[in-house]
Formats: C-alpha cells, structure tokens, sequence
C-alpha cells in the first residue's frame, strides 16, 4: 500500500485520542527506563493506601503482601483429603439417586457403566486443630497446621472434565477469553518490583513415567486485560525466560541501543494509530531488559543453606520438578514478586 494513503486513513478518530495519549505514552516509557523519576508520587503513594496498579487505594489495610498459589492438576479428590463425608458409607454399593445428580450429563469415561454406585472414601480421617478440622491420613504434615489455614468447601461448577473446571478455578469461567486471578492483581496493584513481573507461572513435571494432565496459557493469561499482565512462564532449562540472553555477539549497550531505537519506532506508530498494545509491548521489551540481571541471581540456589533445601525433599536440585519450583517461588515471594503460581501436571 502507499504510505502516504495508509497514513491519511489511519488519520481517524481512534489517531486522534491516540495523539492526544501520546504524552502519557511517553510519560509512562521515561517511568520504566528511569524508575525515580516520578519518586515523590511514588513515595506518598507507598506512605498512604495508593497502589502501583489501576486502584488508587485498596479497599480496605491488606495483610498479605504476596501469593503462592500451588495448584496440582489432577490430584486426589476432595473426598479424600479434606471434605469428610461419613453418610457415604451407609450408602456404599447403593446406585446413586437422581435426586443428587440431578439429569447432569456423565463423563466420556463412565458412559459405559451400567450403574453408578456410592462408594466412601478408602481413607481415614480424624479431627485435627483447636477447631476439629478433617483431615485424611493422606495429609499428616498440613494436619497439624489446619489452625492456620482457611479451607474452602462451598465452591462448585458444572464442569465435569478437568480443563474446563481448571480454566474455571484460574479465571473464574468455564470459557475461555477471562483474565486470570494473576493477571487481575497485576492490573489492579502492580508490583513493587521493577525487575521482575508481578506475575509468575511455574510448571512442574511429574517423576519420569507418570502421566501428565494438559495445562493452556489461557489459565494464566489477560484476557481482554493489557498482554503485559499475563503471567510469565519460566523454564527450567535453559534460559529462564525466552530470549533472555543476548545472541551471540550482542553486548548489553548494543542490546540498549536496539532497545531505545524500537522504542521510538514503537512511539512513533502508538501516535498513528492509539494500539494500547503497542504500550505494552514497550513496557515488556524494557522489562524484559532489566530480568537480564535480576533473573539470573533468582535461579541460583547455590547459596541457599542445605537445612533450608532438605526442607524441600530429596528432588529440589531437580529443576522443573515441583519441590525445586516450590522453592524458586519462596524465592520470587522475598524478591517482590506479587503473585506466583506453581503448577503440577
């Protein structure tokens, strides 16, 4: 196309708002090369309730400062950990009543069964903590924590296949396109950290052999929120996160230079045509520049004490494996990292 006629059709009004945003455009690149340039603002909103988010002010004085979220994909029921149901076993080898399941569709897996009888949990339980909390014999460690713990036993969905009702629990629907969990701490308060995402993705794998369960970025994405608050997902060979290293031959001042020159190109097309994509992705490429430093020294655990590490098990020196991935979130968690979530598949 020629230039001149595609620059006279992006002269639209969506080219106007973005002229009009474009000194906000560059307030907000001068912020993330220099981070003390706004340093008054930012020291009276960090002295009051004020966020580094889209909220000016929480709702109400927060306790947590971060989270670790561990989800393991395709782990033991309910039934058998926490949520202790003794009637089961007055009904054990009766089919269940169509009361309970209520005309609700059955799985792939057991349409080919002639009836569907109520079993009870295999498991023992017993009363644990100040309260009286449930706990199978599966969890003897966390059952003696159970004071300082919240269990959840209220939350339900339809869903009646693993990727659906996993979507569900990360962002809220069954169908996909809804920004998850993370993401929406990201936009809403930020992250007290310049070096590192305020959202962080951990897979684990499990021990050679075992069978995995299919995890989506949709889980961990923004939705219809800005790309730069999805999580970030980092690997456990290689570079941590893709790209991080300079290509051969590339110092960091060249990698600076490219950096400062596809910034302004970036600039000069966020003026044409108002893409709020096009500021994200000038805030990931700087963002990206400054985890060549910070990531690095996160994925060093050689100074961590053998005590500490022996918390962990026998696999943390494993890397990509759940307690190593456990560890590195510790980690993130002391480096300002706002939301962190583990995952085991």
């Amino acid at each position: 196309m020629d230039p001149f006629l595609e620059y006279k059709q992006a002269m639209t009004r969506r080219h106007f708002f973005g002229r009009s945003a474009c000194g906000l455009g560059a307030a907000a690149l001068g912020s993330c090369l220099n981070p003390s340039l706004f340093a008054n603002d930012l020291a009276a909103g960090a002295s009051g309730m004020g966020t580094q988010g889209m909220m000016p002010a929480y709702h109400h004085a927060p306790k947590a400062k971060r989270v670790i979220w561990l989800f393991m994909a395709d782990g033991p029921s309910q039934l058998d950990l926490w949520d202790y149901k003794p009637k089961l076993g007055e009904y054990f080898d009766k089919d269940l009543p169509e009361s309970v399941r209520a005309g609700q569709r059955i799985t792939t897996m057991t349409s080919g069964q002639a009836r569907f009888p109520v079993a009870p949990s295999i498991f023992k339980f017993a009363q644990h903590g100040q309260h009286g909390a449930w706990v199978s014999e599966l969890l003897p460690h966390l059952a003696g924590t159970v004071d300082d713990m919240c269990i959840v036993k209220s939350m339900n969905t339809d869903a009646i296949n693993h990727d659906p009702a996993i979507t569900f629990i990360t962002t809220g629907s069954e169908i996909p396109g809804r920004p998850s969990l993370g993401a929406w701490l990201s936009y809403g308060i930020g992250s007290p950290n310049d070096d590192l995402p305020s959202f962080v993705v951990l897979i684990s794998r499990l021990a050679q052999g075992g069978s995995t369960q299919a995890l989506f970025s949709r889980m961990w994405a923004a939705g219809f929120l800005p790309t730069k608050h999805a999580g970030v997902s980092m690997r456990s060979s290689g570079d941590p996160v893709l790209y991080l290293s300079n290509p051969p031959g590339v110092s960091s001042d060249m990698r600076r230079q490219m950096l400062d020159g596809l910034s302004e190109l970036n600039q000069q097309r966020l003026a044409e045509v108002g893409d709020p994509e096009i500021s994200a992705r000038i805030a990931q490429y700087e963002m990206a520049y400054r985890m060549q430093t910070s990531v690095p020294e996160l994925a060093d655990i050689s100074k961590e004490p053998k005590h500490v590490l022996d918390m962990y098990g026998p696999e943390v020196n494993q890397p990509g494996s759940f307690a190593y991935n456990c560890l590195q979130a510790r980690r993130l968690a002391e480096r300002g990292v706002r939301f962190t979530q583990v995952f085991l598949r």
